[in-house]
Order: C-alpha cells, then sequence, then structure tokens
C-alpha cells in the first residue's frame, strides 16, 4: 500500500527576506539580493567578491544557549525555518514528533565552515588543542543539520541526512516523500540549509565558475543569458513538512499542496560536467512517478545556476524531455545559488506561486544564449492558471533530482 504525500507546513530563509511577503515582493519588483561582499578582499587570487545573504538573522533570542551550542549558522537558519513550518503545519510541540513516526530528512553542503576553520587552524597550524571543544565538531560535522533539528524538536523518526552538494535540499524533501509514501513514517521534516562563507565562493571561483562582476553586483547571476559569467554563492534554508494525506485528513490539518512524484539519479559519468541524458532522465523518473504526463506540466523551475555548461545542457535535457516551448525560469538569478538549502526553497518558492497562479521571470536575462534550447524562458511575471509544477536541481558528481508539485483542490 502507498500513501499520498501532502505538505501542512512550509517555511523559507533566503536572501530576498525571512517571509513569504518580503519574498514576493521582490520577485514581483525583479529586485536582486546579490551584494560585493567587502570581506572577501584579504583573499589573494579570489576573483569574486559577490554573495548574497540572508538578511538580518542572528539567533533567535528565545532559544537557550544550551539547545544551541551544537550549531552554526546553518543550523540555526534550518531551525529557525523548521520552527515556522512547524508552527504552519500546527505541529510545533505536538506528540507525534516524539512519537517514533515523526522523521527528518534534511541537508546541506558542509557543516558550519567557521568551525572547520577553527578546528583546523589550532591543530594542524597553531598545533595546540586550546580552544577546541567537542562543540566545534558537532558544528561541521556533515550531518550536523539534521542532527541538530532532531534534538531541538524533540524527534524519534527516521534520521535521514542529504549531504549531496547541490541537491541536498531537493533530495531531503525526495526522501522524506518516499518514507511516507511507503508508510515508514506518518510525518517528516524536509529540506536543506546553507551559510554563506568564503570557502564556498572559492571552490567555484578555482573551477573558474564564478561571476565576476564585482562591481555590478544586481546585473548579475544571468542564466541562459548569452553574456552570463558564472554563478554567485547564496545561502538560506527551506523547509517543508510532509504528512501522508491519511494522517493529515485526521487531525484535521489545512492542506497546502501535494507532492505528486520525484526521482533521483545518477550520471555516472563525470564528477562535474552535467549530462544531458542523465537530466532528462530524471524527469522522466518524476513523471512516472507521479503517473502524469508530460502535457500535464505547467512550468519548469530550472537548476539554472548561470554556468554555461550547466546552462546549455539543463535546457537541452528540459526540451528533450517536454518537446515544446516550456515555460522555465531560475530562482538563482534573484539570490544566488543557495547549494544545499536551493532545492528546498525553490520548492517552497514554487509551491506559493502555483496556488497563486502566476511565474516568476528569469532575471537580467537580456539575450539568450543561442546553444540553449528553444524553451519559454519568461521574461516578465506570468499569471496564469497552474496545476501542477516540476522543480530540478543537479550537483556535482552527476546526481539529479526532479520534483512535480501539485495544486491540492
Amino acid at each position: 500500500m502507498t500513501h499520498r504525500v501532502v505538505i501542512t507546513g512550509m517555511s523559507g530563509l533566503c536572501p530576498l527576506g525571512k517571509t513569504w511577503a518580503e519574498v514576493r515582493e521582490n520577485l514581483w519588483g525583479k529586485r536582486s539580493a546579490v551584494r560585493k561582499m567587502e570581506g572577501w578582499d584579504h583573499v589573494a587570487g579570489l576573483q569574486t567578491r559577490l554573495g548574497a545573504a540572508v538578511p538580518d538573522f542572528d539567533r533567535p533570542s528565545h532559544y537557550s544557549r544550551k539547545k544551541v551550542r551544537t550549531m552554526g549558522r546553518v543550523s540555526l537558519l534550518a531551525t529557525r525555518a523548521t520552527e515556522l513550518a512547524l508552527e504552519d503545519a500546527g505541529l510545533l510541540d505536538h506528540p507525534v514528533l516524539g512519537s517514533g513516526r515523526a522523521g527528518i530528512s534534511y541537508g546541506s553542503t558542509s557543516g558550519s565552515p567557521p568551525a572547520i576553520e577553527l578546528y583546523a587552524r589550532q591543530i594542524t597550524v597553531n598545533q595546540t588543542l586550546a580552544g577546541v571543544t567537542a562543540a566545534q565538531y558537532i558544528k561541521f560535522m556533515s550531518h550536523t543539520v539534521a542532527a541538530n533539528l532532531a534534538q531541538f524538536f524533540g524527534v524519534r523518526g527516521r534520521l535521514i541526512p542529504t549531504c549531496s552538494a547541490c541537491t541536498s535540499g531537493s533530495q531531503g524533501i525526495g526522501y522524506a516523500y518516499e518514507a511516507i509514501k511507503y508508510g515508514r513514517q506518518d510525518v517528516m521534516i524536509a529540506g536543506g540549509a546553507e551559510e554563506l562563507h568564503l570557502l564556498a565562493a572559492a571552490v567555484f571561483d578555482i573551477m573558474y565558475a564564478t561571476s565576476t562582476r564585482n562591481e555590478d553586483p544586481e546585473t548579475t547571476p544571468r542564466p541562459f543569458d548569452v553574456d552570463r559569467d558564472g554563478l554567485v554563492v547564496g545561502e538560506g534554508a527551506g523547509t517543508l513538512i510532509l504528512e501522508s494525506l491519511e494522517h493529515a485528513e485526521a487531525r484535521g490539518a489545512e492542506i497546502i499542496a501535494e507532492i505528486a512524484g520525484w526521482g533521483t539519479n545518477c550520471d555516472g559519468l563525470h564528477i562535474v560536467n552535467p549530462s544531458v541524458e542523465g537530466m532528462s532522465a530524471v524527469m522522466e523518473l518524476a513523471l512516472a512517478d507521479a503517473g502524469v504526463n508530460r502535457e500535464e506540466i505547467d512550468f519548469v523551475n530550472a537548476h539554472g545556476t548561470a554556468t554555461e555548461v550547466g546552462d546549455v545542457a539543463e535546457s537541452r535535457a528540459t526540451r528533450k524531455v517536454f518537446d515544446r516551448a516550456m515555460p522555465i525560469g531560475s530562482l538563482k538569478s534573484y539570490m544566488g545559488h543557495t547549494l544545499g538549502a536551493c532545492g528546498a526553497l525553490e520548492a517552497w518558492m514554487g509551491i506559493h506561486m502555483l496556488n497563486e497562479n502566476w511565474l516568476a521571470p528569469n532575471l537580467n536575462l537580456d539575450r539568450v544564449d543561442p546553444e540553449c534550447a528553444e524553451l519559454d524562458y519568461l521574461r516578465e511575471v506570468r499569471e496564469t492558471e497552474l496545476r501542477q509544477v516540476m522543480t530540478n536541481n543537479f550537483a556535482f558528481g552527476g546526481v539529479n533530482t526532479s520534483i512535480i508539485l501539485r495544486k491540492w483542490r
């Protein structure tokens, strides 16, 4: 027996704002959240100076020091987003969280970079353990976000840490969906988080994949544009509360949307270069899982990082699957690449747009790269009736994900 999986609560913290109202206003106003990072000037050889941070975020005052002593910023972002999502679902402090029938599927690219910095510097450079505590390791271990969420909210079911770079958030949602669909859990906290740090920017800078429009931050990134020059790193956290339809209805929960299907696969070809075949195959997996035809999808939220190889491959894969000028847009054009958070944040925003019947346009798209496939690249806000949308993410290691979100009727 399988179960339908519905969303009963959600929240996001991102460079465009800490509430949907703020994010919506910035999307409609076509406002960029990318800024020049003045504190990065000291790193020799680092070409990019661009980033996108969550504005005015600090540890919430009602969080005790004991509760957060093992949390870096990445875990704090995830915890606050999850707290708001649980409130939205009516499940904050609910007995189900400690029942063993509720679990967590949540990821990030890494743990908290400042904790990694301190740990490595003290031991390998200063050659001392002075100032190094056990909490430092907990802050940067690969499953720090999922583990900290479990102890903060007293969750005793499955713990699924997704640490797959740019698909951490989307795999977090997908594996949570499977846990409920196949009856292993009734409720899942799902999503992804990332904190902005120059270490992440440096990774892509070394690969010549970052934008260097340092004096014109609001003109980049430029997904699918012929004049794009790379990605911009961002941060944030997005949380969805998933439930089986039976569990949600039994407690009288308000249903926001349904996860109709999902797919994930691996290219098995190249550690960083994308594969049209792998990307198109994962979209087909999601369509098959949802039991829908390609004509029934109204919009594709692109991974759209604004790298040449990525944009071209993704556009060609999308055209291959849908065989028409599918409406497509990239939310990264507004807030940069939030890495482990992007799949969750893009799903959160996508669900809001799905329910409100409008689509955000691509920002900074002046001329579509002729190497990109023929698609309907949105240039302005489009108000249109929506039923089902697809959101795609792709990561180093050839990891691909595709989620189909359905309006609840």
